[in-house]
């Protein structure tokens, strides 16, 4: 079997996966759950094959066409690069593991069949945006993740937080989508064509005229989908559904499409020095303001989703400074790491019985309960604050080496001034990711107070997975030096400076954020107030939805309590009230466009109800007296017809007279 074969297999067996999981959902609910994992494990295989066979060398190109337009074709194309089967790879083991995850996280869940078979169709999407050669079946992956990601989102429909989420979140992403079309459009209108090999060969050759408005309308469609600044206000909120959905959406799918997509097209992007300038200052923004707002928060999970938009900040860093090999090996490195804290995170959230940090650190003993969970969520905070030698240093430093070369002018792809904006933000953002990892594992697994229930030994199906994917969280950062082929064939090894600084800083960020916790530690030893009183045993998909419903349902009104030892409190000081609600950006946007919005929706409904509504009543009311009033001449009577006739026959001679006698006097 031929290797285009086989990346064709790829994303299609997730999609009957789907399709079968639908169908007999109902009436064979047995066979769901080998129809959530089976094609997605099939497929993983394939993909490492692909890989293989791939092996890093020239890109493997197949089309045929899918429709004839007239003037621009789209073609249904396959585009086999380094970058494309090795974020195959990540996909396809992610979503295997989430998918198995799953069966024991929802195990219970009625809406299941449903749930698993959307996310195999997640799956499939954001493995044909991976795979695809033409923009515009590209964009049919892109635009189903963003109705998945509504649906998944949403699972917990029952709840006004979860309802809320999933419609921002499909409204943010759509919002940027609209100028990403249009880009894709001006593209396409550029260049004579919608395949990626044929616009780069066009790049290559001058063939942009519009190279700056392109590369921003693609930049919106990018930072939606990304959750970068200033669309990144979404991605907490998803939050309100399943963690396994969480871990898929940060980890390998949807956040993960818009790096990608760059990294696809970055000599379009390159084409205009103005643009990764944007894109610098996007990412530079993103990833400092992330850090502090990820600082602040009191659910473990937001926290997460903080840390996942600063992580895609610095993707986007790599970018914007031309090195499109550390954006996608730090987005491989980020996908295995982040997949292992979500994953994580549902234990500790079922173990615990709840998603508050603040909790969290007036329980003791939560470590003992969930070794599993402790030592693979230990490791994965370690590869997210880049300590050597887990894989989020290799990447990581991949990115500010790629930074130093530009700024210092030893690569000319982009401006100085996007390399200089990079590193310095990216050494502030590896201070402030140091300090939110320690702080989140400070307050989750160093708590004091009454020991924490014991649940039961956790499923199987949700431990394991947290050790597969710690394998690729600790060893493929050790890879990197091999995998030089596969990334542009360059090798992504730190360089001495950059590493021994990243490396000081980040020990900084966490010693002092250790330091800031013993303080308050202390001082809320001397200030006690109450004890937590753990949620009971039950499904974790059950204490999920119940924790984001209401703090204060799963551990009683001391969730309202600030918690005097949280050295995030501390660190902020008075930026902290700011932080906690990502900088007031949702009030920002409310009083932008959401008044405004509603404003005219009340205006235009008073037009419709009161106007409009007014002239076709009264167009009604006019007809219906007229009715009546012919209705009443009709009598049945041929004498009163017969007079009624003679008297109009009369009124119009005499008529006739009179206008007769006017115009012979005149």
């Amino acid at each position: 079997m031929t290797t285009t074969t086989l990346a064709a297999l790829v994303p299609l067996l997730p999609f009957l996966g789907a399709l079968g999981g639908l169908a007999v959902g109902r009436t064979a609910p047995g066979f769901v759950r080998p129809l959530a994992i089976l094609p997605t494990l099939t497929a993983a295989v394939l993909a490492v094959l692909v890989a293989v066979r791939q092996g890093g060398g020239r890109a493997i190109d197949a089309a045929t066409q899918l429709t004839p337009t007239g003037s621009v074709p789209i073609d249904l194309a396959l585009h086999l690069d380094g970058f494309a089967v090795l974020v195959a790879v990540l996909v396809t083991v992610v979503a295997t593991c989430v998918q198995l995850y799953s069966t024991a996280y929802l195990r219970d869940d009625a809406r299941y069949p449903s749930y698993a078979a959307l996310v195999s169709l997640f799956t499939s999407a954001m493995l044909l945006v991976v795979y695809s050669g033409d923009l515009m079946v590209l964009l049919v992956g892109w635009e189903i993740m963003g109705i998945c990601s509504y649906f998944l989102v949403g699972h917990y429909w029952e709840t006004p937080e979860a309802r809320a989420a999933s419609l921002k979140a499909f409204l943010v992403t759509k919002l940027g989508d609209v100028p990403f079309l249009i880009g894709l459009f001006a593209l396409a209108a550029d260049t004579g064509s919608f395949r990626i090999t044929k616009i780069l060969a066009a790049v290559a050759h001058g063939g942009l005229e519009h190279p700056t408005l392109i590369a921003l309308l693609l930049l919106a469609g990018v930072a939606g989908k990304s959750a970068q600044f200033p669309l990144h206000t979404w991605l907490p909120d998803a939050m309100a559904g399943p963690t396994p959905v969480s871990a898929l959406i940060h980890a390998a799918t949807m956040v993960a499409a818009g790096i990608y997509f760059v990294a696809r097209l970055l000599p379009v992007f390159a084409a205009s020095g103005a643009a990764l300038v944007v894109l610098a200052v996007m990412a530079a923004v993103t990833m400092i303001g992330s850090g502090l707002a990820a600082l602040a928060q009191d659910d473990i999970k937001r926290v997460l989703a903080y840390s996942t938009i600063g992580q895609l900040g610095y993707m986007s860093g790599a970018l914007a400074v031309g090195d499109r090999g550390a954006a996608v090996f730090h987005l491989i490195s980020h996908g295995a790491f982040k997949a292992v804290l979500f994953l994580a995170a549902g234990v500790v959230i079922h173990a615990a019985g709840t998603n508050s940090l603040a909790a969290m650190s007036r329980m003791s003993g939560l470590a003992r309960r969930i070794p599993d969970a402790y030592w693979t969520m230990t490791v994965a905070l370690l590869a997210l604050a880049a300590i050597p030698p887990f894989a989020g240093f290799f990447s990581k430093e991949a990115v500010l080496v790629a930074a130093e070369h530009t700024a210092l002018g030893d690569r000319a792809v982009a401006p100085a001034a996007a390399g200089w904006t990079i590193l310095i933000a990216g050494l502030l953002a590896a201070v402030l990711t140091a300090s939110y990892a320690v702080r989140l594992w400070l307050l989750a697994f160093r708590g004091r107070g009454a020991e924490v229930p014991d649940h039961g030994k956790q499923p199987l199906a949700m431990t394991s997975v947290l050790w597969i994917l710690a394998v690729p969280t600790i060893g493929f950062g050790l890879t990197a030096g091999m995998l030089g082929d596969w990334f542009d064939g360059h090798a992504l090894t730190p360089s001495l400076t950059t590493a021994v600084l990243a490396t000081g800083v980040t020990l900084v960020g966490g010693l002092v954020t250790y330091g800031a916790w013993r303080h308050t530690t202390a001082l809320a030893a001397r200030t006690p107030i109450g004890a937590v009183a753990a949620h009971p045993g039950a499904e974790p998909a059950l204490v999920e939805a119940e924790a984001m419903t209401s703090h204060t349902a799963v551990y009683g009104t001391i969730a309202d309590a600030p918690d005097p030892a949280d050295p995030g409190r501390l660190l902020l000081g008075p930026l902290h009230r700011h932080a906690v609600t990502g900088f007031h950006l949702d009030a920002l946007y409310t009083a932008l466009f959401v008044r405004p919005v509603r404003a005219a929706a009340r205006l235009v409904r008073f037009l419709d109800r009161e106007v409009v509504d007014t002239y076709v009543n009264g167009t009604g009311a006019v007809t219906r007296l007229l009715g009546t009033a012919v209705r009443r001449a009709q009598t049945g009577n041929v004498q009163t017809y017969v007079s009624a006739l003679l008297a109009g026959s009369l009124a119009l001679a005499i008529a006739a007279v009179v206008f007769a006698n006017v115009n012979a006097g005149s």
